[in-house]
């Protein structure tokens, strides 16, 4: 298993994406601000572009994998890990 390159986030290159299952993660100036997960990454991506949030990303990668579920856990665990116990921008509640 391995990470996409980092991509603009748009239509065109969300077009580009599988759709199968996997993980994804979006940043805004070098800083993450969502890490998320989907059945079909593309149709996942696409939605995001709409969401308040989330559509002020500048990048994102992807990764293929059943075990999608599993790896966003692991993914968000060493996020905190590593900012204080923080989410990411646009998993804030």
């Amino acid at each position: 298993m391995s990470w996409s390159e980092w991509l603009e986030f748009n239509k065109e290159n969300i077009a580009k994406v599988p759709q199968t299952s996997g993980v994804f993660r979006m940043h805004t100036a070098m800083k993450m601000m969502y890490i998320g997960n989907a059945q079909n990454l593309q149709k996942r991506l696409d939605e995001t572009l709409a969401a308040p949030c989330t559509s002020d990303a500048k990048r994102f990668c992807y990764m293929e994998t059943n075990e999608h579920e599993k790896i966003k856990n692991e993914l968000l665990n060493d996020y905190r890990q590593k900012h204080d116990g923080k989410l990411p921008k646009c998993m804030e509640s």
